[in-house]
């Protein structure tokens, strides 16, 4: 089996489903028929049973094989906004991702966030909302985020050194009324949004534009 093959198959692993055109983007970005080279090589692992697809979807969302969600649940759609969040961060810069986990579990913790990454040398635990939450389910997410950080148990059980505790994430469409005194939060609707926000506002050096 090719490398790609191997790498790709790991990837649905990870991220348990994909779109075919976020497989094409991922892998198949750099090259000018990028769907139709996707196309062939998901349809030759599918044929060998190395993955499987839900068909009555268009474009087709492939899954590893086994599944490791039930490929007509309704979890699906979640994790393929998951997968355009990560498609994103590389948008704005891959080398600056160092780490991305997928609901990443810790021992003796109640948390588990969507994603726990390092980026632009920062960390963050993001929570991906394809839904929308009630006040006071998403105030709960926050307190057991707080319990984490109060805890000092992020220290050994993260992945990645830091030396504050990861940044809380929440990518919707909306923003929640939530704030916390341990825990900093970040709400935006995608990366662009908080790239825009956090760009240095250019000076003009002292000089006097007049127009008129």
């Amino acid at each position: 089996m090719r490398k790609r093959d191997l790498e790709i198959i790991s990837t649905l692993q990870q991220f348990r489903a994909m779109t075919r055109d976020q497989v094409a983007e991922l892998f198949f970005g750099h090259t000018k028929k990028k769907a139709l080279n996707a196309n062939d090589v998901l349809k030759r692992l599918r044929d060998r049973g190395y993955i499987e697809a839900d068909t009555n979807r268009q474009p087709y969302v492939y899954f590893p094989k086994p599944a490791r969600i039930k490929t007509n649940g309704q979890k699906v759609d979640h994790f393929l906004k998951i997968t355009d969040f990560y498609l994103q961060l590389r948008t704005h810069g891959e080398k600056d991702l160092k780490h991305f986990a997928v609901e990443s579990q810790f021992p003796n913790v109640d948390v588990r966030p969507d994603v726990c990454m390092f980026w632009r040398g920062s960390a963050f635990f993001v929570e991906v909302q394809n839904t929308q939450y009630t006040a006071k389910v998403m105030a709960q997410k926050i307190a057991r985020y707080e319990a984490f950080a109060r805890s000092e148990l992020w220290r050994e059980c993260l992945p990645f050194k830091v030396k504050r505790f990861p940044a809380v994430w929440i990518i919707a469409d909306h923003n929640y009324n939530v704030s916390s005194e341990y825990v900093r939060i970040i709400q935006t609707k995608d990366v662009a949004e908080l790239l825009a926000a956090t760009k240095p506002k250019p000076k003009n050096d002292g000089i006097s534009i007049r127009i008129g």
